[in-house]
C-alpha cells in the first residue's frame, strides 16, 4: 500500500454519499506558515470557510516543524495522514527558509503535498522549488480564489481526494461554473514565465536572449567587434559559438570580405595542414594542381577555427607563427604568403586543463586567449527559454498555423527546469521534431523523449505510485512485459515505424528490437 493508498480507499468508501460528505471523512489538514500576520490570518480564515478544512497558522518555519514533529510521532507508518503545506519562501527571522523546512519534512519521513509563496519572484528559487517537487510556486501579490483552486487541485491530484468532496460540499455551490478539479489552475511558471514572443531587443544577430549572461555577450560583441584583435569563444556544445563568429564577423570593417570555417576536429589530421595552408602540385600524393588553402581564402577577410582544441600539436606550432608574422607556407612550398587575416576560434574544451595536460600548447593558448568570450550553457539562462522556443516555433510552424504546438502548464515547467546538455541545438531540433510530429496539437508531457522524464526530479514522486506493489500482489513477469509492449509502441509511433531511430529510442540494438518485436507478434510494424 502507497503513502496515500489508505487515504483514498476511506474516501472510495464514503464517496457514494450524497450530502455532508465534507463532515462524513476526516479531509487532510492544511499547515500554512507565513510571517505576516494580517495574511496568514486572512488566507486561514479565507480557505476554512471556502474550502470548509482546518488550516493551522504558524509564523515561522522552526514553529510549524515542532508541531508536525510531536504529531507524526502519535502516528504509525499505516494510520499517518498526509497534509497540505503552504509556505512563503523567505521570512524575517534569520536563517528561515521555506524550501528548507520542505527539505527537513521529507527527511523527517512527513507526506504532504506543497505550494510556496513568494514576493521575491526569481527563475532560481522558482526552479529550486519545481526540483523539491512543489506543486505550485505562487507569486504574491495573488487573489485568494486562486489559491483555494490550487489547494483544490494539489487534495484532488496528489492527495486522491475525489472531486466530489469538493463539488458536492454546500460552501461551494454557486460559486464556480464547474467543478473545481477543472477550473483551470495556474501551474508553475505560467504567471511568471510564458512562452512569448522575443521583443527586437532580444534578438542579435540571430542569436536570442533576454538574461543577463547573454546581454553581457551581445555588449561585449559590440565592443570587439570593430578591432582585429583574436577571439577565443568558450562554451558549452551546441550554445551558438559559430554564430558569435559570425557576428563579430559581420559587426566589422571586414564584412565585405569572405569569412571562413574550419572545424579542425572533423579533419583528418594529416590533411588539416593542406586544408589550411594549401598544398603546391605534386606536394603529396593526389596533389594534382596547386590550390589556396583557407587562410588564403580568408585574405582581408576573417578566418573561423572551430574546435581548436583538436588540432594536433605539430600544426599548432604552424599556427603560433602565423599568429606572430601573418604569414604562410604552403605545403611542398618554401615561399612565404602574407596574409592580413582576423582569426576567432572556439572549442568546447577546457584549454587550461589541456595545457596543463601537455595536449595544448601554452604559448599558443595565450596568443589565442587575447579577448574571451564565454557563451553560457542553456540551463545557466534558464529565463531565456521560453523566448528561444517562441523562436523556434516561428522558424519551424508553417506560414497558414496548421501545425501549430501549444504546451501545457507541466510540460513548460519540464522543458524550463531540464538540464539541456545539448544546449540550444538539443532544444532546436526538439521544437523542430514536436512540429513535425505532433504539429495541431498540444504538447503533453507524453510527447517528449523519455530522457526528458528521467531527468525530471519533480516527477519522482509519481514514480512510486506508479510502481507501488498493491495488497493482493502482481505478476511482476507480465508487468514488465506490458510495460516492455507500450515502450516499444510508443517509440514505433514516434519515429514513424523507424526500427533504427526506434531502438536508439530504446537504447538497444536494432537486432534485439526486431526479435523482441518478432517474438511479442508486432507483425504490422515489421513489415
Amino acid at each position: 500500500m502507497n503513502d496515500f493508498q489508505f487515504l483514498h480507499t476511506s474516501y472510495e468508501q464514503t464517496d457514494s454519499a450524497k450530502s455532508g460528505i465534507t463532515n462524513s471523512i476526516k479531509l487532510p489538514d492544511i499547515y500554512l506558515v507565513e510571517d505576516d500576520r494580517v495574511l496568514g490570518t486572512t488566507i486561514k480564515k479565507y480557505l476554512e470557510k471556502r474550502l470548509n478544512l482546518t488550516v493551522h497558522l504558524y509564523f515561522t518555519p522552526t514553529e510549524c516543524l515542532l508541531e508536525l514533529d510531536k504529531k507524526i510521532k502519535t502516528e504509525t507508518v499505516v494510520n499517518q495522514t498526509p497534509f497540505c503545506l503552504i509556505t512563503d519562501i523567505s521570512f524575517e527571522a534569520g536563517g528561515s527558509d521555506g524550501l528548507l523546512l520542505i527539505d527537513l519534512l521529507k527527511e523527517r519521513g512527513h507526506h504532504f503535498v506543497s505550494i510556496v509563496m513568494t514576493g521575491f519572484a526569481s527563475i532560481e528559487t522558482a526552479i529550486n522549488a519545481t526540483k523539491k517537487g512543489v506543486f505550485h510556486y505562487l507569486t504574491k501579490p495573488f487573489e485568494l480564489d486562486i489559491l483555494s483552486d490550487l489547494v483544490t487541485k494539489a487534495f484532488t491530484k496528489k492527495l486522491n481526494v475525489p472531486t466530489s468532496v469538493f463539488t458536492n460540499n454546500d460552501l461551494l455551490q454557486g460559486k464556480v461554473n464547474q467543478p473545481l478539479s477543472q477550473t483551470p489552475a495556474q501551474h508553475l511558471f505560467q504567471s511568471k514565465f510564458k512562452i512569448e514572443a522575443p521583443t527586437a531587443d532580444d534578438i542579435f544577430c540571430g542569436m536570442v536572449g533576454r538574461s543577463k549572461s547573454m546581454k553581457q555577450v551581445f555588449e561585449r560583441i559590440r565592443k570587439v567587434a570593430a578591432s582585429d584583435s583574436t577571439v577565443f569563444i568558450s562554451g558549452p556544445s551546441g550554445t551558438g559559438k559559430e554564430l558569435v563568429a559570425n557576428a563579430l564577423h559581420n559587426l566589422s570593417p571586414r564584412k565585405a570580405h569572405n569569412m571562413v570555417s574550419v572545424n579542425c576536429g572533423a579533419i583528418p589530421s594529416e590533411l588539416l595542414e593542406s586544408e589550411l595552408f594549401g598544398h603546391e602540385k605534386g606536394a603529396f600524393t593526389g596533389a594534382i594542381s596547386s590550390r589556396k588553402g583557407r587562410f588564403e581564402m580568408a585574405h582581408r577577410g576573417t578566418i573561423f577555427l572551430d574546435e581548436i582544441g583538436d588540432m594536433p600539436l605539430l600544426l599548432q606550432v604552424k599556427l603560433l607563427r602565423v599568429l606572430q608574422s601573418r604569414v604562410i607556407e604552403r605545403v611542398g612550398s618554401n615561399e612565404v604568403t602574407d596574409i592580413d587575416v582576423r582569426i576567432i576560434t572556439a572549442t568546447h574544451r577546457n584549454l587550461e586543463e589541456s595545457v596543463s595536460e601537455g595536449n595544448f600548447r601554452e604559448d599558443l593558448y595565450y596568443r589565442l586567449n587575447v579577448i574571451p568570450i564565454k557563451i553560457p550553457a542553456l540551463c545557466e539562462r534558464r529565463e531565456d527559454i521560453p523566448l528561444m522556443i517562441s523562436y523556434f516555433l516561428s522558424k519551424f510552424v508553417s506560414a497558414d498555423g496548421r501545425n501549430n504546438i501549444e504546451f501545457d502548464d507541466e510540460t513548460l515547467e519540464l522543458l524550463i527546469t531540464y538540464e539541456w546538455p545539448g544546449n540550444v541545438r538539443e532544444l532546436e531540433n526538439l521544437i523542430e521534431r514536436l512540429v513535425i510530429l505532433k504539429g495541431g496539437n498540444q504538447i503533453k508531457i507524453s510527447d517528449l523523449p523519455a530522457k526528458f522524464l528521467k531527468a525530471a526530479p519533480q516527477n519522482l514522486d509519481s514514480y512510486k505510485s506508479i510502481i507501488a506493489l498493491p495488497d493482493e500482489g502482481v505478476d511482476l513477469k507480465q508487468l514488465l512485459s506490458d510495460i516492455e509492449d507500450s515502450l516499444i509502441n510508443q517509440a514505433l509511433e514516434v519515429t514513424g515505424g523507424n526500427k533504427n531511430q526506434a531502438s536508439k529510442l530504446l537504447s538497444m540494438n536494432r537486432t534485439t528490437l526486431i526479435e523482441k518485436m518478432k517474438k511479442k507478434g508486432f507483425v504490422q510494424q515489421l513489415n
